[in-house]
């Protein structure tokens, strides 16, 4: 009896926990655009960061988020952070909104940095959508420092922060592997799906 009463709770643990996961955005890719239109190939783009963001942090431990590969490196959690800092450049740029830092950063738990940074992500590919060409002119990545602005076109987004945000999120699966937890063998990036 208290043998299926422990199965039990597991399995209700296990489904709640996968439905929590799935509330999040990218547990799987969207569906591709129609066309090929400038806004829909950063807006993909954006989706595949989302998508590797999603199952590189998924199911971490908190010895995984203190992991660090050599004593000057950064733990998963700091990358993390510094993760989170960028996905909100990135969301912001559509609509040049001015980028003046994110303060408490490092009081967030592991939940809540994964969480918005997931949602900006999906913001920031929704904002994309469709957008031509000459709908850029207009994205800008605006540093402010008190009254002082500096403006970047958005060529810095993709050679910047969402090149930089892809590139950690690989950090973040090497290292988990490194720490014992490696990602779901099932999670295919080519289909932006988990392998049935």
């Amino acid at each position: 009896m208290r043998k299926n009463i422990f199965f039990g709770l597991i399995f209700i643990l296990t489904f709640s926990m996968q439905a929590q996961n799935e509330e999040l955005p990218y547990y799987q890719i969207p569906e591709y655009p129609e066309d090929f239109s400038p806004g829909n190939v950063v807006a993909r783009m954006i989706d595949g960061l989302g998508f590797r963001y999603y199952w590189a942090t998924e199911g971490l431990t908190p010895k995984d988020l203190e992991y660090k590969p050599s004593k000057d490196g950064r733990t998963i959690i700091e990358t993390m952070r510094h993760i989170c800092g960028m996905s909100e450049m990135i969301k912001n740029a559509p609509t040049a909104t001015p980028n003046t830092g994110i303060d408490g950063l490092s009081d967030y738990s592991y939940e809540q940095l994964r969480k918005r940074t997931l949602e900006n992500l999906k913001e920031a590919s929704g904002l994309m959508n469709s957008k031509k060409a000459k709908d850029f002119d207009g994205f800008k990545v605006i540093f402010q420092r008190g009254e002082k602005q500096t403006a970047y076109p958005y060529w810095n987004i993709i050679n910047g922060m969402l090149s930089d945000c892809i590139y950690h999120a690989g950090q973040i699966t090497m290292m988990r592997r490194a720490s014992g937890n490696p990602i779901n063998p099932k999670v295919s990036v080519f289909n932006g799906r988990l392998r049935e």
